[in-house]
């Protein structure tokens, strides 16, 4: 079920008026009905879903009640084992089978060598990296002695599937998000309304930004042979808006929708394209994946607290399996590498400006530096967008070897200046709100919210239902 559909729009005030009104004195029931209000917006998309899903929380719930009930440390990392192999063995068999056969295949045949493994024609389910890694988090955080199992089957199983942010984030930890299942929550009108304001929001960067840049980036990456330098320049600044607005609206009406039932999510976004290094950037774009890697991955692996070689050795580990966790493709692992090469000397160098924290001061230094780490994240957006690895070198080698910067292209395509005025619009509306969880706070709060939902009204692409990009991970 898409935030973006008639659907979901008939789905949620139902849910919300049984939530409120005939539940209101009920946690119990309260979490019943969230659990299958869950399973029926999971399963919308395919019913068979649900059986991979709720296997999944079977295998986690008592792997986690084990974990704690073992005295021996021996049996404990059996059952912590077996949750890790369980987990990431679905998620390698749905979405890593099939690349890595045909990596194999060709690494046979580099070496002359004709073997033909057999692929799998198995559908990806959708968000399976999303809840996976949510409930992997569940029983580490069991073994390292700092979550307690719960014994309750209908509250882990709610935080499993806890519909507004199952299928794209924020990745929630068990420690945050499972204990407001287990307390008695009464609606708080400021909370609702906070969280509607961020619905509105969300929506907007999603069918009124990301779908209508979605249009012209398709045009330009399928037809790039043909475009000259000012296009791509074009294609690739759309593509870093389509895939920040899709990605971050979606958290954003999430986060809102949670809230509308009492709950509070994490923030994933921080107003990434504002980020005046790579480091910065990490901060502030998908926040619960990158400090998912950190507490899970790179800590675990020695962080920064060994020699410089090991050091970065494990930041090109995280950055490497953040792209394969993007997708089955070595454009992913690419993308990934890619940061990987830009974070480094911002690490070691340490500059203090790489904290989010602390104004951002209008500058030309900050201009500067902003301009720069935005210019090289869509660099490597060029890889994340493309089909192959060869096509986004392609693509980035014929931005300098065309050297067209004709305007034909903004004379030719009716909106393609509409589009261009609604990006710099929106930059600039979150520029003077970067201190803000979200635009509507301040001076002028009603008219900003009439404004937005005027222009999602009238430019928004209500109904070509278009699907969020990060579904597909």
């Amino acid at each position: 079920m898409l935030f973006n559909s008639i659907t979901f729009f008939i789905f949620l005030p139902i849910v919300f008026i049984f939530y409120w009104f005939f539940f209101k004195s009920s946690k119990e029931y309260q979490n019943i009905l969230i659990l299958l209000a869950s399973y029926v917006f999971y399963g919308w998309w395919d019913y068979r879903f649900l059986f991979l899903i709720l296997l999944s929380t079977l295998v986690d719930f008592f792997t986690g009640i084990h974990i704690e009930k073992c005295k021996s440390r021996k049996t404990r990392n059996f059952f912590l084992g077996l949750s890790i192999f369980f987990n990431l063995g679905v998620l390698a068999i749905f979405k890593y089978y099939n690349f890595f056969i045909s990596a194999i295949t060709s690494s046979f045949l580099e070496i002359g060598l004709n073997v033909n493994f057999e692929t799998l024609n198995i559908i990806l389910p959708v968000g399976i990296s999303f809840y996976t890694f949510q409930t992997l988090s569940y029983t580490i955080d069991i073994w390292k002695g700092g979550l307690k199992p719960t014994r309750n089957f209908i509250n882990f199983a709610g935080f499993v599937s806890f519909f507004p942010q199952l299928v794209a984030g924020p990745i929630e930890r068990a420690s945050s998000l499972l204990p407001q299942f287990e307390i008695p929550r009464k609606f708080n009108s400021e909370l609702a309304i906070s969280g509607i304001n961020l619905m509105i929001w969300g929506l907007f960067k999603k069918v009124v930004i990301a779908d209508n840049a979605a249009v012209y980036t398709n045009v330009i990456f399928e037809n790039y042979d043909n475009s000259n330098s000012l296009t791509l320049i074009l294609g690739t600044v759309y593509f870093a808006f389509q895939i920040y607005c899709d990605f971050s609206g979606y958290s954003d009406i999430a986060i809102g929708t949670g809230r509308l039932f009492g709950f509070r999510l994490m923030r994933n976004f921080n107003y990434p394209y504002f980020s005046r290094n790579i480091s910065e950037f990490w901060k502030r774009w998908h926040i619960s994946l990158s400090t998912w890697f950190r507490d899970y991955l790179y800590i675990p692996l020695g962080g920064s607290k060994m020699n410089m070689i090991f050091t970065i050795r494990n930041i090109l580990i995280v950055f490497l399996v953040s792209g394969l966790w993007h997708g089955a493709n070595w454009t992913f692992i690419l993308w990934g590498g890619i940061h990987a090469f830009l974070f480094l000397p911002v690490f070691f160098l340490k500059p203090s400006n790489s904290k989010v924290s602390g104004p951002l001061v209008l500058n030309i230094s900050n201009i500067l530096k902003i301009c720069f780490t935005f210019s090289m994240v869509c660099m490597a957006w060029v890889f994340f967008r493309s089909k192959n690895v060869y096509e986004a070198i392609d693509y980035l080698m014929r931005i300098f070897q065309n050297q067209e910067f004709k305007i034909t292209y903004l004379s030719i395509e009716r909106y393609n200046i509409e589009l261009i005025g609604l990006i710099l619009f929106f930059v600039i509306f979150e520029w003077f709100h970067k201190n803000s969880e979200h635009p509507f706070s301040g001076k002028f709060r009603i008219l900003k919210i009439l404004f937005i939902i005027f222009i999602t009204l009238v430019m928004g692409k209500f109904f070509d239902y278009k699907q969020f990009i990060y579904f597909q991970f």
